[in-house]
């Protein structure tokens, strides 16, 4: 009897150092996806603060250079039109950028692919057991 005492220790033992590697691992891949996301977002937002930077004064340089250039005849409709045109584009931006927002992230796909194999190998082994 003492025999069958250590060995359903020893087989909880092994389950729970089992069970606590499995955490373990799953939580180390969580932490390097929220890091990988994170960089990956700052890189984002730099690239966009630079390329936002360069079209804006690209976009200020033109509509002086277009408003200079039609000065004598129609420099108020040369105005009025890049202002539409400015607006127009304004306008599309935001409703990209609310698409993009309402769009549905991969953050912790991975993580939850684990964890779903995860589940269905203890789910078979529960079977496997329950069928002895």
């Amino acid at each position: 009897m003492p025999e069958a005492a250590s060995g359903l220790l020893g087989s909880a033992k092994r389950l729970a150092a089992t069970l606590t590697s499995i955490v373990s691992t799953r939580l180390e891949l969580l932490a390097n996806e929220l890091q990988e996301e994170r960089l990956r977002l700052t890189q984002m937002l730099l690239f966009a603060l630079c390329a936002l930077f360069c079209f804006g004064m690209g976009l200020l340089l033109l509509s002086v250079f277009i408003v200079v250039l039609f000065w004598d005849d129609h420099r108020l409709a040369v105005l009025g039109a890049l202002s539409v045109v400015f607006f127009v584009s304004g306008s599309l931006a935001v409703l990209l950028l609310r698409g993009k927002a309402q769009k549905k992230s991969r953050l912790f796909s991975a993580s939850l692919a684990e964890l779903a194999r995860d589940r269905e190998q203890l789910g078979a082994v529960r079977e496997g057991a329950g069928h002895e």
